[in-house]
């Protein structure tokens, strides 16, 4: 696998820019009111681009490496935007135990992404998790709300097509 970061282009709209910017006028001017912003804008795009982060930055006259220094301490906050289909492997310990840690290795080699990533075509995003509370089925995998329980590699590239 090669390690070029697969990326989605940012396709924010005008719209979503002038429903951002009214956001921040509304509340700069209050104290913490950085955090909020954040996750309204969050709301807006549903992930956090350097574009947007931009914006917050100039808007509101704040460097961008503190509010990038927010967005990636915590964890609510995506840089990436999510697939139609968010796939995510539980390495809790009964699950890794179980093999999760090959799942997850194949799913980032099958669809060409990292974890974290969203595919090219915005179909699929790759997230690990820690226990989703069924580790009798370890090991797990979600696809949305779909929950996938003791399955090998091999079973991978059938479930995937499920969702083509």
């Amino acid at each position: 696998m090669s390690s070029t970061k697969q990326t989605v282009p940012f396709n924010g709209t005008k719209e979503q820019e002038e429903q951002l910017l009214a956001i921040i006028a509304e509340l700069k001017d209050e104290p913490g009111s950085l955090m909020p912003i954040m996750q309204k804008a969050q709301g807006i795009y549903g992930y956090l681009p350097i574009e947007v982060q931009t914006i917050i930055s100039d808007a509101m006259g704040i460097p961008l490496e503190k509010i990038y220094g927010v967005a990636t301490f915590y964890s609510q906050f995506a840089l990436n935007p999510k697939g139609r289909y968010q796939i995510s492997v539980c390495l809790g310990t009964a699950c890794y135990v179980k093999g999760s840690g090959d799942l997850y290795n194949k799913l980032m080699e099958l669809l060409g992404i990292v974890g974290g990533e969203c595919t090219p075509d915005g179909k699929f995003s790759l997230d690990a998790c820690r226990c989703v509370g069924a580790c009798g089925l370890a090991p797990v995998m979600l696809v949305n709300d779909d929950v996938y329980g003791r399955i090998g590699v091999d079973e991978l590239e059938g479930i995937l097509a499920k969702y083509e």
